[in-house]
């Protein structure tokens, strides 16, 4: 998809300090897709995964598939399910071994606002030291996303880190 008039800047935020989380919140219905950008400024080496939660939900409602390919030249598929948040990045390749590195993550959400589907979501991320990765995402609840909750499992989000929400129109 071509970035363009289509894409509609909903929120930014850049962190001027430390988080333990980030919420992006008010989230317009007028869209057909929402991407979700961010660039996390890592404040240490320590591996961790970043957690993402929907409208506050922290039922076991959320699962994911990952697939990843590691710089030791090795591979990997997982499996979460039935978690009590969605686990957006999985730690190897989120986290940087060097710290004050930045990784982006790209979260494209689908379809929502519809009110009659499970929501679902891709997610690609990674970074030049660890390797690379893809998931699948699903929330099992047909409420239209407000809004999105994102947190670390070990730490707080480090000051310079940016999170850009986009409205797609007609995707």
């Amino acid at each position: 998809m071509a970035a363009g008039s289509t894409y509609t800047p909903i929120a930014t935020t850049t962190l001027s300090s430390s988080q333990s989380t980030v919420t992006l919140s008010s989230i317009s219905g007028s869209y057909t897709d929402l991407i979700c950008v961010i660039t996390r400024k890592t404040g240490s080496s320590v591996y961790e995964d970043m957690k993402m939660q929907i409208n506050g939900d922290t039922g076991n409602s959320y699962s994911t598939t990952t697939v990843a390919g590691w710089s030791t030249n090795s591979v990997e598929s997982l499996r979460y399910s039935n978690q009590s948040s969605n686990i957006c990045v999985d730690a190897d390749a989120y986290s940087s071994k060097t710290a004050n590195y930045y990784n982006p993550v790209i979260i494209q959400l689908m379809n929502y606002s519809n009110t009659t589907t499970y929501k679902t979501w891709l997610v690609r991320g990674g970074n030049t030291e660890t390797g690379v990765e893809a998931m699948a995402g699903l929330w099992r609840s047909t409420n239209a996303i407000t809004s999105l909750t994102f947190s670390l499992t070990a730490n707080s989000f480090s000051s310079g880190s940016t999170f850009t929400l986009y409205g797609i129109t007609a995707a």
